[in-house]
Order: C-alpha cells, then sequence, then structure tokens
C-alpha cells in the first residue's frame, strides 16, 4: 500500500472505500471549488453514513417508485430489438439508420446467457455486481470493431455495455443505458430517462442532471476508443435523451449538448487525481472514520475549508452540515449575493458596513457603498409605510 492510498485508509477509518457510479461521478461536478467534498470523495467516505453520524441527515434520493417506472419506461423503448428506439435516434440525427440495426446486449453472459447488470438505482451501496469476468473486455471489443470507417455500414445498437473510468486512483464500472454507432457517422450515447417532456419542456434541473451523468458515459467511452487506437471524437457530445412525452410513454427524443459539461467533468476528475496535492493541504488529524466521536468528527470537518452553496442541498449528502456551519456567512445566501459582496464574508459585516458604524477595508469599498445605497433604500420604504 502507498503511503497515499494509507492516508485515503486511515481518513476512512480502514473501512473499505465506498463505490462511486455514473450518479455520484456526476455530483463531483456540481461544487468543483470545495476542497472538503474533493478530499472526502478521492477517499471514497460513506458520506451519507457521515452526514448521520454528525447529526446532519441528507434528506434526498430516488425512490424506489421512480427506479422503477425509469425501468418499465427503458424497457418499453427497448422492446423488439430497439426498432422504435433506432428510428428515434436517428429521426433526431436527421439520418437515414439504413434499415434494421444490429442489436448487441453486452450484458448477457455468452456461456449461461444470463445478464449481469449493475444496480440502475444510482446506490452507491448496491453490491458489485459488475465485475462478471470478460464482461468489460466484450464491451471493449464489440465498440472498438463497431468504430465508424466511413463505408456504408449498418447501424448499431449495444445495449448494457460496461465502460469504465478512473476516479481518484479507483476504476469505476459505468453502464450507459444505450450506445449507438454508425448513425450519422460517430457513436452517440441514449440516456433514457422517465421526466416527461411537457408541451416541449422538461424540468430543467433533471434536464442538467441527465446532462452532466450522460457527460460521464461519453468521457469513459472516449477514452476507451482511445485506448483502442481510434479517434475519441468518434464520440460525439451531441447525447440523445429519451423522455415520455406529455403525460402519455410515447417517447420522445432530444439532444443534449455536453461539450460544457465535459470540461467540467475533466477538471475535476484532474483534480481528484492529484489527490497529493490536496491531502497536503489537510490537517494530520482529519478523520471522517465512522468509529469516531460525532463531535471529533464536527471538529474535522470543519478543519478542511468548504464552498458552500444552496445548490448544494440538492447534491450533497453533507450538505445540511456545512449550511449550519456557514449560517452566519454570505456564502450561505447563494453564490449571486457572495459574488455582489465580494471581500465581504459574514453577515455580521454586512450590517456593520450597512448601518455605516465599519467603513471597511479599501477591498471592501465597492461592496460597502452598494450596501449603505440598499440600506437608505429600505428605510425610505419604511418610512413611507402608513403607521
Amino acid at each position: 500500500m502507498t503511503s497515499t492510498a494509507r492516508r485515503l485508509a486511515e481518513i476512512r477509518g480502514g473501512v473499505p472505500p465506498r463505490r462511486h457510479n455514473a450518479r455520484t461521478i456526476a455530483a463531483l461536478t456540481g461544487n468543483p471549488g470545495c476542497e472538503r467534498r474533493a478530499v472526502l470523495d478521492s477517499a471514497g467516505v460513506d458520506k451519507p453514513g457521515l452526514a448521520e453520524r454528525v447529526g446532519f441527515p441528507a434528506r434526498f434520493g430516488q425512490s424506489r417508485f421512480a427506479i422503477t417506472r425509469g425501468n418499465a419506461f427503458e424497457a418499453q423503448v427497448k422492446a423488439d430489438g430497439g426498432a422504435e428506439l433506432l428510428r428515434l435516434v436517428a429521426e433526431r440525427l436527421g439520418v437515414d439508420p439504413g434499415g434494421p440495426a444490429l442489436w448487441t446486449d453486452l450484458g448477457v453472459d455468452d456461456r449461461s446467457g444470463a445478464t449481469d447488470a449493475p444496480d440502475r438505482s444510482g446506490a452507491t451501496d448496491a453490491p458489485d455486481r459488475s465485475g462478471q469476468p470478460g464482461r468489460a473486455a466484450r464491451s471493449r471489443a464489440a465498440l472498438a470493431a463497431a468504430a465508424p470507417t466511413g463505408a456504408a455500414e449498418p447501424a448499431a445498437l449495444f445495449d448494457h455495455p460496461l465502460l469504465g473510468l478512473d476516479v481518484a486512483g479507483q476504476r469505476v464500472h459505468l453502464e450507459p443505458d444505450l450506445v449507438a454507432a454508425r448513425l450519422a457517422g460517430r457513436f452517440h450515447v441514449v440516456e433514457i430517462k422517465s421526466f416527461p417532456v411537457i408541451d416541449g419542456q422538461a424540468d430543467p434541473g433533471k434536464v442538467a442532471a441527465a446532462a452532466i451523468q450522460s457527460a460521464v458515459y461519453v468521457l469513459a467511452l472516449r477514452e476507451l476508443l482511445a485506448a483502442e487506437g481510434h479517434d475519441e471524437e468518434l464520440v460525439s457530445p451531441d447525447v440523445v435523451l429519451v423522455c415520455p412525452r406529455d403525460f402519455a410513454n410515447q417517447p420522445l427524443a432530444s439532444l443534449v449538448d455536453v461539450r460544457k459539461q465535459l470540461l467540467v467533468l475533466r477538471r475535476q476528475l484532474d483534480r481528484m487525481a492529484r489527490i497529493d496535492d490536496l491531502l497536503a493541504r489537510v490537517p494530520a488529524g482529519f478523520t471522517a472514520d465512522p468509529a469516531a466521536d460525532p463531535a471529533r468528527l464536527r471538529r474535522s470537518l470543519s478543519s478542511v475549508p468548504a464552498r458552500y452553496a444552496p445548490e448544494c442541498l440538492a447534491a450533497c449528502e453533507l450538505a445540511y452540515f456545512c449550511r449550519h456551519e456557514t449560517r452566519a456567512e454570505t456564502a450561505a445566501l447563494g453564490r449571486p449575493v457572495r459574488e455582489a459582496l465580494g471581500g465581504v464574508a459574514t453577515v455580521a459585516e454586512v450590517l456593520a458596513l450597512a448601518g455605516g458604524s465599519d467603513p471597511g477595508t479599501p477591498e471592501q469599498a465597492e461592496a460597502a457603498a452598494l450596501l449603505r445605497a440598499a440600506a437608505r433604500l429600505r428605510a425610505d420604504a419604511l418610512a413611507g409605510q402608513p403607521a
């Protein structure tokens, strides 16, 4: 065991590292400037358990009903060898599919015919069933062989491909819903979601989450092809998102450009790969050991800087702890407020600057003038109210 691996194990308290999946990797990009989260995720800490231990449990997750509904919609879309799915994807890309697609289910064991699919719930504590011998190699060989050559080739659809990505020294198994090859001369990741598109509009938050999760698959597929000697640009950054139309189960395909998400994802994974740089700034006594006293855990967490924003509440299991920790800071009011009040870190400073009892530093002059103007407007508005 290397010194870095030993240090990460000490942070976890000697327990096995938590396994990442596409959902948790996507969540890493939600707040890339947060050093606390980068350290905990690099170490593979059980963040939901840690949040419980320090008294601020996470309050979000994916319901079993939503998982069941999503699996049923996915099965419907993939029925009949993906005939309807191929039509949807080809239509959205504006190409002729050129007849039936070559359908390959890479989740089926060639020896037994059994499907060996990882847990699709997004739960990080699910048992690892994705390590079936040969499955990753089958996926790699099949996808590399399907690389477009420019010749007239039939479309190919790959169900249950097993991809991989390195996250802080761990090899993470990933399973996109489907990969379509040789359509418009490229590979396209196809992501099937059960949230509806109503009157041509879907929930922006859910679309954004689907986009960053799809970017994880695009990056993994690009790395697979590059390792096999192919141009990674054969994988299109345009992901095909398939959702139910309106309140029915009729599928609708849309294109989502994930180039921006790919840039953010690469930066965060590169940062986590340089874990030694992160650990150099972590105090020697830092621990997330589940057996440690809760008070010690809270002190330990506070010793590594976080970058809390209200958006963290929907993406990070420790968000409620960080919100409590920063309740007197302007950061807790959101990024727009923090940026508008650059250099003013606490609510107490804001009130002092607004009231004129503190002139502030030269760096705070612009923020101070803004706050005093806002205070005058508030006073004038209150003075004009009827008694």
